[in-house]
């Protein structure tokens, strides 16, 4: 591909052009070649005869050298295009002297927290203090602050003041906005506010990170380069990128009924900074569009009709005013004060979150003379499949740096000879992360880059006897899946292309993903490949032939799968199918496990305190669990994460699905100690460690009925002797029905270990 150098980055409305990866100019540096390991030390650096570093990585994690490590995939992408990448790995913070280890960057300091959320790495769901970390060399904990981005960003800045840090990765990403922070259990400031730094990239930064860094190298300054595609910055009180651009307030979008609200507020939507920019916003959008009076009533709704009465001029007017708007948010403390807010500001932000038709947005921090904004770039433009080969085509060495020795480190040992086909989901589980860091557009590698992959594994990893353990991503079965009609996957609002069903424009034909397992198994050298990542079996069940092959030759005895609960009032706050669509799923996977002559189990996974779960959904779940036959080895309940839609339930108690107001649905959840141990209890109604408080809990709900000692009943009406630990887990599961307890601790383990889908 021809190479350019962009002097001046091309425009397409106000924001940056996508430059695909592979064409800029690389930088003057790549006469130095490639490292065989991104140098940690100045001996390194003079190894490869350097004597400074262009970027310094700084991260949370161990390094590994392997695509699946944010910090690895981001030098080596920044390595293609000629910079000297240096990695900081989980430095010393309590002072900034380890931070100067590889002097002073010539062009800025990269900071992530690691592949996990450093709260979310460190504590569980109950708030309790992790024993270990699967990120660090023998599974040491303590290697990394609380917060950690903030924390890295102000040592860089002590280190070497006059260097631009820019902040990202997934503990960034999720706090790009005032969000509820579940540690403190109240609503935060931006982290880029905390951290003090220049830029904030969220989402997949390849783009970004490419362009900043040209930019930078040419001597462009970090206080010019606004027009990126998935950055955030800080900016004064009523800045704009230029005359020509307007503002509009949050309830254009949708306007929450605060007639009577707890506390009482100015209007939580008066620009008072510019009260002229307020009137041209005013003017230019006195009557919301089609598409946002339907959103106003329900996320969930089906774009415009295209053979509507508007002609192609004013569509193009439309679009070009609507690429040069800002949506206005309430501001931190109008959020932090009101919950209500907090959901309404949460259900704004996730219907701007399409790259295809997303506008910026501002929020407003602080008051008087210390008031600043943060400003966020509509989302960074998914990569191509030529992209994302280039990406994961680089020349990782797919293994711990050297100076870990033989160290144990169990996010490599789950990762070792897995590979990443794909990015995002777009199943938008209002639980998780993807949708609010990957996006719900999926990116796909092609074919002859995953088979080069699997014999680079065969061919150069140490230790690989013929076995790859997943090919796969957030999901195991999204690869190549994609919206049937461009023009509406750009212009649909939709956080989910199958709830409440699959959308009749979403394609689901698994066969080039039949067709890609088929090659892989070809390979000469390669005796097995398991499918490890969770597995949708709402689209799966919509391919037969895709679950034959799935069951006939990619699970090894055991396949993990996550209902999460079993009540359409919960599903619906999860934006989860029907059980139903599990029950179709077993039926077919035990019928094609009974046609390949294997003995196979379903590893069913649930979340207990979800927003929205009462007392009695957990005990029809236990009832279900109970009926089935499952005896469920580790659960887990319900961690809110920033930014996720479920979270702003958890915290505002409302839903921000759906249209709010003061008078509207509340969304109930187990907050308390005991509360959020009942429903763990009820995943494991089988434990006798359980049944004390399963009977409390029973007696309290008026169903002692169930508690007494045959088969229809729950729990046991009295407790055996010996300890509890002796008698945990003591019977085996059913044939067919369930798993065995490290099968499902293994299971359990991988899903922790994900960077992409924290609970």
């Amino acid at each position: 591909m021809k190479t350019v150098n962009h002097s001046v980055a091309p425009a397409n409305g106000p924001f940056q052009t996508p430059v695909p990866l592979m064409s800029y100019r690389p930088y003057w540096a790549k006469r130095f070649g490639t490292a065989p390991f991104l140098p940690m030390s100045r001996a390194e650096m003079a190894q490869l005869g350097w004597d400074s570093c262009d970027i310094i990585l700084v991260t949370g994690d161990a390094y590994i050298d392997h695509p699946s490590f944010g910090m690895a995939l981001i030098g080596r992408v920044l390595e293609a295009q000629g910079f000297r990448v240096g990695i900081i790995s989980q430095p010393d913070w309590t002072s900034a002297e380890d931070f100067r280890r590889l002097g002073k960057p010539n062009l800025f300091f990269g900071v992530t927290a690691g592949n996990m959320d450093s709260m979310v790495n460190r504590y569980t769901a109950d708030r309790k203090i992790r024993t270990d970390d699967a990120y660090t060399a023998h599974a040491a904990p303590n290697k990394r602050p609380d917060r950690a981005v903030v924390v890295y960003s102000q040592r860089c800045r002590e280190a070497y003041p006059d260097r631009p840090i820019i902040i990202g990765s997934i503990e960034a990403s999720l706090r790009r906005i005032a969000h509820y922070d579940y540690w403190s259990d109240k609503v935060r400031r931006s982290v880029l506010l905390d951290a003090k730094a220049d830029l904030l990239l969220f989402g997949n930064a390849e783009r970004a990170v490419v362009e900043l860094a040209h930019r930078l190298a040419r001597g462009v300054p970090i206080n010019e380069i606004r027009d990126l595609r998935g950055t955030a910055f800080v900016v004064p009180p009523g800045w704009l990128p230029d005359q020509d651009w307007s503002v509009v307030d949050s309830s254009s979008l949708d306007d929450p009924n605060t007639k009577h609200p707890p506390h009482q507020h100015a209007d939580p939507y008066a620009d008072t900074t510019r009260q002229d920019a307020a009137q041209t916003a005013t003017d230019c959008a006195a009557k919301p569009s089609v598409q946002d009076e339907q959103a106003a009533q329900v996320v969930q709704f089906v774009p415009r009709n295209p053979q509507q009465s508007q002609t192609s001029e004013r569509l193009a007017a439309r679009k070009a005013q609507r690429e040069k708007t800002v949506v206005r948010l309430p501001s931190f403390e109008q959020v932090g004060a009101e919950p209500l807010l907090y959901a309404h500001a949460s259900r704004c932000f996730h219907l701007e979150s399409n790259p295809g038709n997303a506008r910026a947005l501002v929020q407003s921090h602080g008051s008087g003379p210390g008031q600043r904004e943060v400003w966020l770039n509509p989302p960074p433009i998914p990569l191509s499949t030529a992209e994302m080969d280039h990406v994961y085509g680089r020349p990782y060495a797919r293994a711990p740096h050297p100076s870990y020795g033989d160290a144990r480190i169990p996010a490599w040992e789950m990762i070792r000879f897995s590979i990443n086909i794909m990015r995002g989901c777009f199943g938008g589980c209002t639980f998780c992360s993807i949708h609010e860091h990957e996006g719900r557009i999926i990116q796909s590698r092609s074919e002859d880059s995953i088979l080069e992959e699997i014999e680079n594994i065969r061919d150069k990893t140490p230790g690989f006897t013929g076995t790859i353990s997943d090919l796969g991503g957030p999901t195991a079965n999204m690869y190549r899946l994609a919206c049937k009609d461009k023009k509406i996957e750009a212009s649909c609002r939709r956080l989910s292309c199958v709830y409440p069903d699959i959308c009749p424009q979403m394609g689901t034909d698994h066969g080039p993903l039949v067709q890609l397992y088929r090659k892989a198994r070809k390979i000469s050298g390669i005796k097995r490949i398991n499918i490890s990542s969770g597995l949708r079996y709402d689209l799966a069940i919509r391919s037969p032939e895709y679950i034959k092959e799935l069951v006939t030759h990619h699970v090894g005895g055991y396949l993990k799968i996550a209902p999460e609960h079993t009540e359409e009032a919960t599903l619906a706050k999860m934006m989860k199918p029907s059980i139903a669509n599990y029950d179709q799923f077993k039926v077919l996977f035990d019928k094609y496990s009974r046609e390949a002559g294997k003995e196979q189990y379903l590893i069913p996974y649930f979340i207990g305190a979800h927003p929205g779960a009462s007392d009695e959904d957990m005990l029809n779940l236990a009832l279900w669990l109970k009926k089935n036959r499952f005896r469920l080895d580790q659960v887990q309940n319900f961690l809110p994460t920033p930014l996720a839609i479920a979270t702003a339930m958890y915290h505002s108690r409302r839903n921000p699905l759906r249209k709010l107001s003061s008078s509207g649905e509340v969304v109930e959840t187990a907050r308390s100690g005991r509360s959020r141990r009942i429903h763990k209890a009820f995943m494991r109604y089988h434990d006798p460690a359980n049944w004390p408080l399963l009977r409390e809990a029973l007696r309290e709900m008026g169903r002692a009925d169930l508690i007494g000692n045959s088969a229809r009943h729950l729990v046991p009406a009295f407790q055996p002797p010996g300890s509890a630990a002796q008698q945990k887990g003591s019977k085996p599961p059913r044939a067919g029905d369930a798993a065995k307890p490290s099968a499902a601790r293994n299971a359990r383990k991988t899903l922790r270990g994900s960077s992409s889908r924290q609970r």
